[in-house]
């Protein structure tokens, strides 16, 4: 049985706490979760014995773990060896170039000493799990909606995450990290917060800003965290690929910034960014140094923003404000990222559930308005197909900027509690 609160699409209580939590057992609860536990599970088989798996994304992943595995870490960032080892691994792949950190590469390596439809499919039990797993960690913090089976449908009905799930990717992984960063923060543990968000620098392009902000927010134990973690990956890449190719590997990464049509990196007219965008709309018109400096000066303001509002109303001791606050962070992170497709708007998810909780009231019709629209459109699957299929996800960037003014616009709104202090991030 599942103990509900108030909370719903409309309103929610600011300052409550910990709301309801899945309970799951032999009754409707468990009937929802094992149905649900079937389709993700059975999709994860259904893609693996499918015709078109040798095109999902998951091949990189594979002949980089695959390269790590045979012993030719040194070799992983040269390009024409990964030509060669992809096309001895596959007869038609995409022209894709592994540019994922060296320690991604070491930690899928077992998974290269299997078959790759095997290997693929491992993986993706592995995803659809951490996708059963969200929704119980996050319920007792975001119990929107009150129905359980309206909550797991959102679940279900967010694109980003059926994408990850067939591309083989590790952005529900991501989502997971950002999840159990938001959970030790709102317990008042940095440090461990910190930590857990290390982990996610598979993808940094997102977790670096992320980081930034607390930098400018003078969170020491939350960065010290953050360094503890890091190191360590930054040690197993070391381990991986050698000096070399750690040298190898940030000069392929400045290789692909140069290059933003090449489809091997990813077009940027393909992706929902604030480089994407720019680049869509002045790409022909300014020339490429000058577009990346307006982007990283644009970026930076955004950050130092964020950092400096979170400080302004953290002072009120206000869990609203720290959700939501949390929520334009993490929107501007996916924002300010230079690299970013239609499987990395999962983190985005938290974002979303907690702007639903605190959905804002009768009293402000323009503000429910904008973002009840805003979500509707990030929940709309058909509007991701259909901006790939036209190679127009840059256009998906004014949702995500008008999102996270909505997250500022509602923390500001937030009235001091009348008494008590919860723990937030320090």
């Amino acid at each position: 049985m599942i103990e509900t609160t108030t909370h719903t699409l409309m309103p929610a209580s600011p300052e409550s706490g910990a709301g309801s939590k899945i309970e799951i057992g032999f009754n409707e609860n468990g009937a929802i979760f094992l149905g649900i536990a079937v389709l993700l599970l059975g999709a994860a088989l259904w893609a693996a014995t499918g015709p078109i798996t040798d095109k999902t994304d998951f091949v990189l992943t594979y002949f980089g773990a695959y390269m790590v595995h045979q012993g030719e870490g040194a070799k992983l960032y040269n390009v024409d060896e990964q030509i060669k080892v992809r096309n001895s691994l596959f007869k038609h792949p995409n022209p894709l170039i592994y540019e994922h950190p060296p320690f991604e590469a070491l930690l899928f390596a077992p998974l290269a000493g299997l078959p790759f439809r095997g290997a693929y499919l491992i993986w993706g039990i592995v995803n659809a799990t951490i996708w059963l797993i969200l929704p119980y960690l996050l319920r007792s913090h975001a119990p929107v909606p009150r129905d359980l089976f309206g909550y797991f449908a959102l679940w279900l009905l967010f694109a980003p995450l059926g994408v990850a799930l067939f591309q083989g990717q590790t952005s529900l992984v991501l989502l997971l990290v950002y999840t159990v960063t938001f959970l030790s923060l709102k317990r008042g543990r940095d440090l461990r917060a910190g930590w857990w968000l290390g982990f996610g620098l598979f993808k940094f392009q997102f977790v670096l800003p992320f980081a930034l902000i607390f930098l400018f927010r003078r969170k020491w134990r939350f960065l010290a965290g953050f360094l503890l973690s890091a190191t360590l990956l930054g040690i197993l890449s070391l381990i991986t690929v050698g000096w070399q190719g750690v040298l190898g590997y940030f000069e392929l990464i400045l290789n692909a910034s140069r290059m933003p049509a090449n489809q091997s990196y990813g077009s940027a007219v393909d992706m929902p960014t604030l480089y994407g965008f720019m680049y869509a709309l002045l790409g022909n018109r300014v020339n490429l140094g000058t577009l990346t400096v307006a982007v990283g000066v644009i970026s930076v303001f955004l950050i130092l923003l964020v950092a400096w509002s979170w400080s302004r109303l953290e002072r009120r001791n206000s869990a609203r404000a720290f959700d939501l606050m949390f929520s334009a962070a993490l929107a501007v992170s996916l924002m300010t990222g230079l690299h970013m497709f239609t499987h990395d708007f999962s983190p985005l998810m938290l974002a979303m559930f907690l702007a639903a909780k605190h959905f804002p009231g009768q009293e402000r019709p323009a503000v429910r308005l904008a973002l009840a629209t805003a979500l509707a459109l990030l929940w709309f699957p058909p509007i991701y197909f259909i901006l790939v299929a036209w190679h127009g996800l840059y256009m998906m960037f004014p949702i995500l900027v008008a999102f996270a003014v909505l997250m500022f616009n509602m923390a500001r709104g937030t009235r001091i509690p009348a008494g008590g202090v919860i723990a937030l991030a320090k």
